[in-house]
C-alpha cells in the first residue's frame, strides 16, 4: 500500500517540480458559518451532519482537508431566493493564504440585479471562474438574463461551474438542475466552458451525452464520490463513451473528504475482482485526479498554482510521474 497524501513541505511553492503528479480538487467550499448558506440549508446541514460527513466548512477544516492533495478551487455561493452569500471577498482572502495551492471561483446569482457588478468585483479580486446553481437560484438555465450572463462569461474566458450548494432544500427547484438545457447554452456560446457538478446526478446519462456532443462541456465528480457503485458505473460509462478525459476530480468538501474521494476513484476496479465486470485503466483514473482545471479550461489565473501559469490550455499527459502517486494497491 502506498500513501497518496502529500505533506505540507512537499506542497510548498519552492519545492514543486512539474514532473511530480499533482492532485487537483475542483470543488471545495468554505465558510465562517453554515448560516451563510441561508437558514434552510443551514438547518439541513446541522440536522444531517453525520450523513454529510460533518459539514464543517470553516477555514481550519478546509486547510486540514486539502493537506493530502496538491491544489484546489474554492467556491463562493450566492442566492437571493435562499438569502445565501459566501462573498467573493471571503474566497479571495482564503486564496491569499495559500496562493500556490488555491484559486477562487465566485458565487454569482444571474438573477440578481447586481450580477454584472458582482462579476466585475470578483475579477478585480483575482477570482478565475464563476459558480451558479439554477435550482438554488430559481432560474431555468436558458433564462434570457442568464443567457446574457453566459455571453459575458464566454467573452471574458470565465468558466461556469454549475453546482448545488451541497444539499437539497424544499425551496430548490430540482427540474432546473437537469443537464439537457445546457445543450442550448453550449450551442449558443460554443467558446464557453461549462462544468456540470456531480456529473449531472441524477441525470448522468444526459451529462455523458453532453460531454460527447460539446467540446466546451465538462463534468466533475463531487456528490457521487461517496457512492461507490454509482461512481464506478458512471466513470465506466464515460470511459466507454470516450469522454473520461472531460471529467475533473471534485471532492465536494465539506460534504465529502478529498482523501476519501481520491481513494474511492483509485479503488473502483475492486468491483471487478473475481468477476467478468469491465475495468477502467488505472492510468485513466489517475488522470482524473491529476487533471489541471487551470490549464484545461484556459483560466486566466493571476497566480501560479501547481507550478504553472494557467493561461493556455494543455493536453493531459499520460507519461508523467506514473509511479510517484499510486494510491492504494
Amino acid at each position: 500500500m502506498r500513501d497518496y497524501c502529500w505533506t505540507i513541505g512537499e506542497l510548498s511553492e519552492s519545492s514543486y517540480t512539474p514532473k511530480r503528479p499533482m492532485i487537483f480538487d475542483v470543488m471545495t467550499r468554505a465558510w465562517h458559518s453554515p448560516d451563510q448558506l441561508g437558514f434552510e440549508l443551514a438547518d439541513g446541514i446541522r440536522g444531517n451532519t453525520r450523513r454529510l460527513g460533518g459539514g464543517d466548512g470553516t477555514l481550519g477544516a478546509h486547510t486540514r482537508a486539502i493537506e493530502c492533495i496538491g491544489c484546489a478551487l474554492v467556491h463562493g455561493f450566492k442566492s437571493q431566493s435562499l438569502s445565501a452569500a459566501i462573498p467573493s471577498e471571503f474566497i479571495a482572502d482564503l486564496v491569499g493564504r495559500q496562493p500556490h495551492r488555491l484559486a477562487g471561483v465566485a458565487g454569482i446569482d444571474p438573477m440578481s440585479p447586481s450580477w454584472s457588478e458582482d462579476l466585475d468585483h470578483a475579477k478585480s479580486l483575482g477570482l478565475v471562474g464563476v459558480n451558479i446553481s439554477p435550482s438554488a437560484q430559481g432560474f431555468h438555465p436558458t433564462h434570457s438574463t442568464a443567457m446574457r450572463f453566459y455571453d459575458r462569461c464566454a467573452n471574458e474566458c470565465l468558466p461556469v461551474f454549475v453546482t448545488r450548494p451541497g444539499i437539497l432544500s424544499p425551496a430548490m427547484i430540482l427540474e432546473y438542475d437537469r443537464p439537457a438545457p445546457w445543450d442550448e447554452v453550449a450551442r449558443s456560446f460554443p467558446t464557453l466552458k461549462i462544468i456540470l457538478g456531480e456529473i449531472g446526478s441524477p441525470w448522468i446519462e444526459e451529462t455523458i451525452a453532453l460531454l460527447s456532443k460539446h467540446p466546451g462541456i465538462y463534468a466533475e465528480t463531487s456528490g457521487i464520490s461517496s457512492q461507490s457503485w454509482k461512481l464506478y458505473t458512471t466513470l465506466l460509462s464515460a470511459y466507454e463513451f470516450g469522454v473520461l478525459d472531460k471529467i475533473f476530480f471534485g471532492s465536494g468538501f465539506p460534504f465529502g473528504s478529498p482523501a476519501a474521494a481520491v481513494e474511492a476513484i483509485y479503488s473502483l476496479n475492486s468491483f471487478a475482482l473475481g468477476t467478468n465486470l469491465p475495468t477502467i485503466p488505472r492510468a485513466a483514473l489517475r488522470l482524473i485526479v491529476e487533471r489541471n482545471p487551470i490549464t484545461t479550461l484556459g483560466m486566466k489565473a493571476p497566480l501560479t498554482i501547481g507550478g504553472g501559469q494557467g493561461t493556455t490550455a494543455t493536453s493531459d499527459r499520460t507519461d508523467v510521474g506514473a509511479t510517484t502517486f499510486s494510491g492504494r494497491q
